[in-house]
């Protein structure tokens, strides 16, 4: 009723001020214009035009008039009530000030009435009378003879010095003494410019120009202000055709940059930024290192049997508190990828979804068609970099069989009708019989769908679960070492490359609980509130350091000289040996796992190209095929039928996955073309000689309407388009 009442006032002020505009017996309280002469003619004000100046002048003698300008010349068209709030009449006792106010500035024609719309709108003239104010304004400083920031805050503030040495102080901790005198240089600089105006991003380059000419790099970093130039950002805009999460990824984009600048600069010690910078080693995806984990171990079931519990965040988000029906279990499923897949930063694996689905498996055709909607409605999830975060679900042999295929088969529909899944298997054939299903596999497989097998619970890239203790498991991984390069500057002294090797692996080591504690603070915090819920913000949960190795074969059998031979696989256990044993001790010093693996990431190209700019393209490839460094093992599906269990290459596949307590990933190349019949043969024989691998087959995909098919070379049957993928 109250709000009912306001709104009536409101509108009977509005009236009384419209049908009083064209008389002139409102008192003026300031007293500006009294004494000026009008002319009644034809029920208009005829006036001079010094006399309409005079007029213009004395309204705006007042702040209040000068605030409802600038409300309506910022905010646009408002309401009487928006308008009368935004400018600061809000009591019953302001209401007939407000009005007198407006009055006056429609009486001048510096604000106009859209009687249709009911709304407020400044005119030519009074943006005109704006600008001038403005004007003067700046030109009374100027002639003050004093200096003016305009701060970050919208807002002019007279120069103070002591104001720099507070922040030289606070956020680059600076002690007091040093602070003054490089404030004392600036304040110098400033004056000697002679300027009226200065901003604070002017100020902030001044101080961090002193303090780099005073050698104190390390001060300059923490002061930096972090961005991207306006160059930059309106080639963001311009390319931003090739997002394929549209404003979101053009927002994420930049945020990452921003990230990435201050882990460089402000986060990492500086040897470890300048490794990356240079190339002795890599980190994948910078701009998350402090923000999210790489690799999620999590069981499906507890989550969503206890219901989705996102605490205060996510308050858009629908809350599924108790799982009865097949419905509740679809909707909760497709949410909890979408969410999930957000908290971590390469790939969320999900155990316990065959036990979670027992309960419903009267109806095995509803819930196939439920779990393809599941997965359908998931895939609208936003991917931070060039490949998502993949959701994959560990589906253990040996467990419920009529599930399993029915899982299978849902994924299978799911394939079809998605491009490229943000979804894949992990098919732990440790017991149970692989040969039951293969068959649909090899269908999955050739439909482009993201299948790893593996004897332990392991994610598509080969990292294994470190501690399977039914808790949730957090890696830290995104961190490759160039190992080409260490071989490089070693002068292929065998001993002296892997003493290189423990010393570059000590400060990353470093760095990454550096990044432990950063990681588990935001969790704590409830920044990624699935996690944070399901750890007990952080109470019941494992977190390791995972260390990847990258061009272990270049350098054992290339740059070292070591034949491929029995005494060359020694030489190459030797340097897994030294990588596992300097992480495991350092590990113990910090008091947290760290692992060592081999698998892919996008540091590969990089270290390659960054070598062959530095060493010569002609050097490097005397020792390396195609223009990338390996990454784990590599198998064709086309000779595996040859190998046994005694083979060399298996026995050093099988060595290697032995010695990597972190994982290593083994990929089964499958050649296009290749038939389902070939392709089941062959992960069945995989099977049975190594303990993990992952099929891969190139699968062309139409870049413009998603059809995906062996056959595609260079035109889509269905759209035409030459784009292939």
């Amino acid at each position: 009723m109250m709000m009912g009442s306001g709104k009536e006032m409101d509108l009977a002020e509005e009236i009384d001020l419209e049908s009083d505009l064209d008389q002139d017996d409102d008192l003026d309280l300031e007293g500006n214009d009294l004494g000026l002469d009008e002319e009644i003619s034809g029920g208009q004000v005829i006036q001079s035009t010094t006399k309409r100046v005079r007029m213009i002048f004395s309204v705006m003698a007042s702040p209040n008039r000068i605030d409802i300008l600038r409300i309506l010349n910022s905010k646009g068209p408002l309401t009487y009530s928006e308008l009368k709030s935004l400018a600061g009449f809000k009591s019953k006792k302001e209401s007939g000030k407000f009005a007198y106010h407006l009055r006056k500035l429609l009486r001048q024609s510096l604000v106009a009435l859209n009687k249709a719309e009911r709304r407020y709108t400044i005119t030519n003239l009074g943006k005109l009378v704006l600008s001038l104010a403005r004007q003067i304004e700046e030109r009374s400083i100027i002639e003050s003879g004093k200096m003016y920031v305009r701060t970050s805050h919208d807002s002019i503030e007279e120069f103070n010095s002591h104001k720099i040495i507070q922040s030289l102080v606070r956020e680059g901790s600076l002690p007091l003494e040093l602070a003054q005198k490089i404030t004392e240089e600036v304040e110098n600089r400033i004056y000697k410019y002679q300027t009226a105006y200065l901003t604070g991003s002017l100020i902030r380059e001044l101080v961090n120009s002193v303090l780099l000419e005073h050698g104190h790099e390390e001060y300059r970093h923490k002061l930096a202000r972090l961005g991207l130039p306006g160059f930059e950002v309106q080639e963001m805009i311009s390319n931003a055709e090739s997002l394929d999460n549209g404003v979101e990824g053009l927002l994420f984009n930049t945020g990452k940059t921003v990230f990435t600048e201050h882990l460089l600069t402000n986060t990492l010690p500086k040897d470890v930024a300048d490794a990356h910078l240079s190339g002795d080693l890599h980190i994948t995806s910078p701009g998350l290192w402090s923000l999210l984990p790489d690799t999620v171990f999590i069981n499906i079931k507890e989550l969503i049997e206890d219901g989705i519990d996102l605490r205060g965040k996510s308050l858009g988000v629908t809350r599924l508190s108790s799982i009865k029906t097949l419905d509740n279990l679809s909707s909760a499923l497709s949410m909890l990828i979408s969410l999930i897949s957000k908290e971590a930063s390469q790939e969320v694996v999900l155990d316990g979804f065959i036990s979670l689905l027992t309960k419903y498996s009267k109806n095995l055709p509803d819930m196939e068609q439920k779990i393809v909607d599941a997965f359908a409605i998931s895939s609208t999830t936003i991917k931070y970099h060039k490949t998502p975060t993949i959701v994959s679900f560990r589906i253990p042999l040996g467990t419920d069989q009529k599930i399993i295929k029915t899982v299978l088969s849902a994924y299978k529909t799911y394939t079809k009708i998605t491009p490229i899944p943000k979804i894949g298997l992990v098919i732990d054939y440790e017991k149970g019989r692989l040969t039951d299903i293969s068959e649909v596999l090899s269908e999955i497989i050739i439909l482009g769908g993201q299948v790893m097998f593996a004897k332990h619970p392991s994610s598509q890239n080969g990292i294994k679960q470190v501690k399977n203790t039914g808790t949730t498991t957090l890696q830290l991984g995104s961190l490759s070492i160039n190992l080409p390069r260490l071989a490089f500057e070693s002068n292929k002294d065998e001993t002296y490359f892997r003493a290189r090797l423990a010393l570059l692996m000590k400060p990353a080591l470093a760095s990454m609980t550096l990044r432990k504690k950063d990681i588990s603070d935001l969790i704590r915090l409830g920044i990624n509130p699935i996690l944070a819920n399901n750890t007990q913000y952080m109470q019941r949960c494992s977190m390791s350091l995972v260390v990847n190795l990258v061009g272990l074969r270049e350098v054992v059998y290339g740059i070292l000289g070591f034949s491929n031979d029995k005494a060359g696989n020694a030489i190459l256990c030797k340097v897994i040996e030294t990588a596992v044993d300097i992480a495991s001790k350092k590990g113990k010093e910090f008091g947290v796992d760290a692992i060592v693996c081999m698998t892919e990431s996008d540091g590969s190209n990089r270290f390659f190209a960054l070598d062959a700019e530095k060493y010569g393209k002609n050097t490097i490839g005397e020792f390396i095929e195609g223009e990338s460094y390996s990454e784990g093992n590599m198998l064709d599906a086309a000779e595996v039928a040859k190998l046994t269990i005694k083979s060399d290459k298996i026995i050093e596949c099988n060595k290697i996955a032995k010695l990597l307590n972190g994982g290593v990933l083994t990929k089964l190349n499958i050649a296009k073309g290749t038939k389902i019949p070939e392709i089941k043969k062959a992960i069945e024989k995989a099977s049975n000689l190594i303990t993990s691998f992952k099929p891969v087959m190139k699968i062309p995909i139409c870049g413009n309407c998603g059809f995906k098919d062996e056959k595609l070379v260079e035109k889509c049957p269905q759209c035409k388009s030459p784009y292939i993928l």
